[in-house]
């Protein structure tokens, strides 16, 4: 099983990313799926997380209003959509496949981990 995470990139403040991540091995329809990012020196950070079929969303509240999380069952994938970004946001950002179908924030309700991607947002 691998979860192969893309899009990230240098930015500079207020522009976007979509990041994208695309699982491979088994399916994760029935899975919630969540992003996650770390920061140099900093503990891993909840992002967002989406429910098994798309219907809840939690985010952050730091990103909440500039992230979206989004998923395609059919593709397998999911994507983060960052808009107005900061230099806040700099860091490695990981997808994640979830346990159980229920969205989460907690890190431990994941079981597979993407290889991050990083993101710097420059001033």
């Amino acid at each position: 099983v691998q979860l192969q995470a893309s899009g990230g990139g240098l930015v500079q403040a207020g522009g976007s990313l979509r990041l994208s991540c695309a699982a491979s091995g088994r399916r994760f329809s029935n899975n919630a799926m969540g992003w996650f990012r770390q920061a140099p020196g900093k503990e891993r950070e909840f992002i967002a997380t989406i429910s098994w079929n798309g219907g809840l969303t939690y985010y952050a509240d730091s990103v909440k209003g500039r992230f979206t999380i989004s998923r395609d069952n059919a593709k397998n994938t999911v994507h983060l959509q960052m808009n107005s970004l900061k230099p806040e946001d700099t860091a490695v950002y990981y997808c994640a496949a979830g346990r159980w179908a229920s969205a989460s924030s907690e890190g431990s309700s994941y079981v597979y981990w993407g290889q991050g991607t990083q993101v710097t947002v420059s001033s």
